[in-house]
C-alpha cells in the first residue's frame, strides 16, 4: 500500500501577519470644545481594520494656526524614531495648519516608512493613490507657494503706488547728546540704552555725520543724524 508523502498534504505554517502599529492625532481648537468624537470615531476605524493604536496623541484648545503644538510635536518626534507605522487623523485641518505644513510632514513621513491616513478624507497613503496623492498635494503646495508670493509682490506695489516708503523707519539719533553722555564717562551701552537705540545704529550716525560734506556749525541746536538701518 502507498504512503502519501506528508510534505505534500500538510500545507507549511504561515507567520501571523503583524499588526499595523496607529498613531491617532486629534485636536480641538478651544477649551470649550472635546477631542472624543473624533477619537471614538478613529479608535472604532482602527478596531475594523484590526490595527493596532500605539498612542493617542491630542491636542486642547490649541488653535491650527500654532507652530507649536505640543502633542504634534511629540508625534513628530516618535515618527522619526520609527514607533509606528501610521498616523491616523480625523481630517487634514485638524492636523496642518497650511498646504505647505502638509506636505513637509507627509515627505517626512514617507522618507521613513510611515503612511498616513486621514478619515475624513478617505485618503490613504499606502494604497495606490497614495503616489499620486502625494504628488497632488505637492502640486498645491507649489501653487499656494506662488499665490503668497505674487500677494506679497501686488501688496508692494499698491503701497508704492500710494507713496507709502517701505522698508524699516529711520531712527534719529541725536549725536550731540551721545558726546556729552560718552565724556561723562558713560559705556557704549549705556549710552545707547539711554537713548533707546542699539549701538551699531549709535555708530552708523556718527559714521554719517563725521562723513558728512557741510558739518553743522553754529546752528543753536544739537545736531541730529538720521541714523536708517540698512
Amino acid at each position: 500500500m502507498a504512503t502519501q508523502d506528508s510534505s505534500f498534504s500538510t500545507a507549511p505554517p504561515q507567520s501571523p501577519t503583524k499588526a499595523l502599529r496607529v498613531a491617532i492625532y486629534a485636536r480641538v481648537s478651544t477649551d470649550m470644545q472635546s477631542v472624543d468624537m473624533q477619537l471614538d470615531a478613529l479608535r472604532q476605524y482602527c478596531g475594523n481594520r484590526g490595527w493596532d493604536i500605539h498612542q493617542v496623541y491630542s491636542d486642547q484648545g490649541i488653535s491650527g494656526t500654532k507652530v507649536k503644538r505640543p502633542a504634534l510635536d511629540q508625534l513628530m518626534a516618535d515618527a522619526r524614531k520609527r514607533k509606528f507605522d501610521s498616523v491616523l487623523v480625523w481630517a487634514f485641518d485638524r492636523f496642518a495648519r497650511s498646504t505647505k505644513h502638509l506636505l513637509m510632514a507627509l515627505e517626512e513621513f514617507k522618507s521613513v516608512g510611515i503612511q498616513f491616513v486621514s478619515y475624513q478624507q478617505n485618503i490613504d497613503t499606502a494604497g495606490p493613490f497614495g503616489e499620486f496623492f502625494f504628488t497632488v498635494v505637492a502640486a498645491f503646495g507649489q501653487l499656494e507657494r506662488a499665490m503668497i508670493v505674487e500677494r506679497v509682490r501686488s501688496g508692494l506695489a499698491a503701497a508704492k503706488a500710494r507713496g507709502v516708503r517701505l522698508g524699516r523707519r529711520h531712527t534719529v539719533v541725536n549725536t550731540a547728546r551721545v558726546e556729552i553722555l560718552r565724556g561723562s564717562g558713560l559705556s557704549w551701552g549705556k549710552v545707547a540704552a539711554e537713548l533707546g537705540v542699539s549701538i551699531p545704529t549709535i555708530q552708523r550716525a556718527l559714521h554719517a555725520r563725521s562723513a558728512a560734506a557741510v558739518p553743522q556749525r553754529g546752528t543753536g541746536s544739537a545736531p541730529c543724524i538720521d541714523a536708517a538701518k540698512p
